[in-house]
C-alpha cells in the first residue's frame, strides 16, 4: 500500500522537504508516504481563479493512480482525533487499497476535486500554510501509524 499526497505548489521551502522527508523515511516498505507536487497555476493581476483553479484540480485528479481511494484535505471535512485517525487509517491498510490524499493551491481544491473524492478529512479547522500541511500531515500518519504497530512514538 502507499499513501500518496498530491499537492499543488511545486517550490516549498527547504525545511518543507526536510520535515516531510524524515516522517516518510520513517515508513515501513510496505506503506509508502510518497509526495507529488504540481505546479500551480501562475496567479497573475486580473487571472481567472475560478479557472486556475479548475485547472488545477483537473491536473491534479489526473495524478490519482487508478483504483486509488481519494481524500481531499478540506479545512471543512471530517476532524479526527488522533485514536481515530490511526483506527481509521487501519481500515485502509486492510483493504489494501492505495490513498490519495489532495490538497489544493491558495484558493483551495476544485468542487470536481471535492465531490468525486471519496472523503474530505481535515487536518483542523485552523487555516494552514501549504507547506505546514505536507508537514503535519506525514507527521500524524506516521504517528497513526506507530499506534497502530504498538510503538512508543504516540504517547
Amino acid at each position: 500500500m502507499q499513501i500518496l499526497l498530491l499537492a499543488i505548489g511545486d517550490r516549498m521551502p527547504a525545511w518543507v522537504q526536510a520535515g516531510f522527508g524524515e516522517y516518510a523515511k520513517r515508513m515501513p516498505p510496505q506503506m509508502r508516504l510518497i509526495l507529488r507536487e504540481l505546479r500551480a497555476a501562475p496567479r497573475t493581476k486580473g487571472a481567472d481563479l475560478a479557472r486556475l483553479v479548475q485547472a488545477e484540480g483537473e491536473r491534479l485528479w489526473a495524478a490519482v493512480p487508478k483504483g486509488a481511494h481519494v481524500i481531499a484535505l478540506d479545512r471543512e471535512g471530517k476532524e479526527f482525533d488522533t485514536p481515530a485517525l490511526a483506527a481509521e487509517l487501519k481500515v485502509h491498510m486492510a483493504s489494501g487499497v492505495d490513498l490519495a490524499f489532495l490538497i489544493g493551491g491558495p484558493e483551495g481544491l476544485s468542487s470536481e476535486c471535492m465531490t468525486r473524492a471519496h472523503a474530505r478529512w481535515s487536518l483542523s479547522r485552523l487555516t494552514l500554510a501549504h507547506p505546514l500541511v505536507r508537514v503535519v500531515f506525514a507527521e500524524q500518519i506516521y504517528r497513526a501509524w506507530t499506534i497502530i504497530n504498538n510503538l512508543p512514538y504516540h504517547r
